[in-house]
């Protein structure tokens, strides 16, 4: 082995990724030596770095079964969702029975859905802990229960862990001078006891009482090449703590970390990667009897757990379960996650990233610290508060105006003093208002999302009628200004006099070249005939179809007369009574522009109208 091979091999993967740099350099084995590199960066949790390493690999040759797999998972850690799925789809093709082709399965799957899950906001505000975060990794929070300080995990001095080239991890605490902003205050050590030179120590938590403390620590590595975690201990008695020992559902072969006490001081959920899970690491659960033994460990299923890492649980104090997973959809690395109705759902942006987002804690109902090495931060892992916004509402308003149109000009003018009815989806009649002298009416609305009408019925007009919809118009929280907020929908309502025998153009009513069925888009046109013969059931009209000049008389007389007839059939269809409208086809006796020349001119004259012929009494 080179000597790159044995620190890669003991785990020392930031010397091993030096040597191999080196060696691409003079030359030496370049392909291996770049997916060697980015292994090392992968094992560090580093594998938004690894990307181009695995990238060269490949093109270079390299024959490692599994580098397309892990070339994927460094482009979804970068946000290149699209080229991930299609380096795991590609893997599938050629190692459908390797063992890593269900996770290329998940990981494909997951990568396709991270546009829309890129999409989600939840209504948090994110905020860094600035006094607290060092250039070095700062994570894993929770609170002693009496003294209400913030312990985390920090690198932020001693022995440099060869594994990333970080220090090892020690637990702080904090004690804010503003509790509420998480400001001020000075950071101290854990005692001696729960901190050592050369081991990892992180991920404390506390039962409720304040009496028992499980948090984890490493081994020194003298026992085999990669340091492996297990969960210990400590009891309050007599004023200090005891001497922390290994908890008994540690599996002695494998990690174990993260624990997480529930409120209830007894149920401790944990992540782990012992074998007998779905993936990588899971989590699991298990209760702490009044001996300070817990029962064996219990998986928490395929509901929460995935072929990927499931990590870092918490529960909430209205005892929802969050943990942290790259193997739901998400949006890169590690996201938060947290189950609602037996399903683990994103809690989206903007407490997910592109990075790591994980160990979420509550400090209170709608207020907690979490992890992540995002962009933007200190340096590797930083601690963010998280605190929920107050909901801000949104009223709904009708903003109307009644209008009538001056047939001879063109013109609409206000109307006052008319009667504005609002219908629900329904038909219902939910409100009714009068129009002020510019012909103003306004109506408050529903605050849930729904679709309305608007009705004006003025003696000797058509019925004005208009529909008016707050689906899709409510805007996000963050763009809301104020902590209530009125939004007006406007609305048009126009009168029109009832003129007899005066031609009105029904709009885009539209026929296949040569024939007179009624197509799907004239349908919806004559839907809007049919709805005014309902709002004004006195009137009898004809209606009428109209061709172009072009073609033989005789046939555009008949094919106009067809067209109408089958507009007419479809109105009577709809349940209109057959005394009350007539079909005439005029051909091209009466155009609207004489001497058509353009097509357009063409278009004009090939209408369909129709006009009252009689006013019931």
């Amino acid at each position: 082995m080179s000597k790159a091979d044995k620190r890669f091999a003991r785990g020392e993967y930031e010397t091993a990724i030096e040597l191999y740099k080196a060696d691409v350099t003079r030359g030496k084995n370049a392909a291996m030596s770049n997916y060697r590199i980015g292994e090392s960066y992968r094992l560090s949790n580093r594998a938004e770095q690894a990307e181009s390493y695995y990238k060269a690999a490949i093109d270079g040759g390299v024959k490692a079964p599994d580098v397309v797999f892990y070339y994927g998972q460094a482009l979804k850690a970068n946000g290149k969702f699209d080229e991930a799925a299609a380096q795991f789809d590609s893997y599938l093709e050629k190692n459908a029975g390797r063992v890593l082709a269900p996770r290329a399965e998940m990981e494909s799957r997951n990568a396709k859905m991270a546009n829309t899950i890129v999409a989600m906001r939840s209504n948090n505000e994110v905020m860094a802990l600035d006094q607290v975060n060092t250039p070095a990794a700062e994570f894993g929070s929770t609170l002693i229960p009496d003294t209400k300080e913030l312990v985390f995990a920090s690198g932020r001095e001693g022995k440099k862990y060869l594994g990333n080239g970080e220090n090892f991890n020690d637990l702080y605490a904090v004690k804010f001078d503003d509790a509420d902003k998480m400001t001020g205050g000075t950071v101290r050590k854990l005692e001696p006891i729960f901190n050592t030179e050369n081991k990892h120590e992180a991920s404390a938590t506390y039962t409720p009482d304040g009496k028992t403390m499980v948090f984890a620590r490493s081994n020194d590595g003298t026992k085999k090449g990669l340091l492996s975690v297990d969960l210990w201990i400590s009891y309050y008695k007599n004023g200090a703590w005891s001497e922390p020992v290994l908890a008994n559902i540690n599996d002695r072969t494998t990690d174990d970390f993260a624990p997480a006490f529930a409120p209830d001081g007894q149920t401790l959920y944990f992540t782990s990667s012992r074998r007998g899970g779905l993936g990588g690491n899971d989590l699991y659960k298990a209760t702490l009897g009044p001996n300070g033994r817990f029962s064996p460990a219990e998986n928490l299923g395929d509901q929460v757990n995935t072929p990927g890492n499931d990590n870092f649980p918490a529960v909430a104090p209205d005892n929802t379960l969050y943990f942290s997973s790259d193997g739901q959809p998400g949006l890169g690395k590690l996201d938060i996650f947290m189950v609602e109705k037996g399903k683990a759902v994103n809690v989206g942006s903007p407490i997910n990233s592109a990075g790591d987002d994980f160990a979420p804690y509550f400090t209170s109902k709608d207020v907690g610290v979490f992890s992540s090495n995002r962009a933007g931060g200190k340096g590797s892992d930083d601690l963010y508060m998280f605190r929920k916004k107050p909901i801000k509402l949104v009223t709904f308003f009708v903003d109307g105006t009644l209008v009538e149109r001056n047939d001879r000009t063109g013109e609409t003018l206000p109307v006052s003093g008319e009667t504005v009815t609002l219908n629900g989806r329904n038909g219902q009649k939910l409100q009714e208002v009068t129009t002020t002298a510019n012909g103003k009416f306004t109506m408050k609305l529903d605050s849930a999302a729904s679709t309305y009408s608007l009705v004006a019925d003025r003696p000797g007009y058509f019925v004005a009628r208009n529909s008016l919809s707050t689906i899709g118009r409510r805007p996000p929280q963050d763009q809301l200004p104020n902590d209530v907020n009125e939004i007006g929908v406007p609305v048009t309502l126009t009168l029109t006099k009832i003129v007899k025998n005066k031609a009105i153009v029904v709009d885009n009513i539209f026929y296949d070249y040569d024939k007179a069925e009624i197509r799907t888009d004239a349908a919806a046109e004559l839907d809007k005939l049919v709805e005014t013969l309902n709002d004004n059931p006195k009137i009898t009209i004809e209606l009428s179809s109209h061709t172009d000049a072009r073609g033989k008389d005789a046939y555009n007389q008949s094919l106009s007369q067809k067209r109408a007839q089958s507009a007419v059939d479809y109105i009577i269809s709809k349940g209109i009574d057959k005394s009350r409208i007539t079909a005439k086809g005029y051909g091209e006796t009466q155009p609207v522009i004489k001497n058509a020349k353009t097509e357009d001119e063409f278009q004009r004259n090939r209408r369909t109208e129709f006009k009252v012929t009689k006013i019931a009494e």
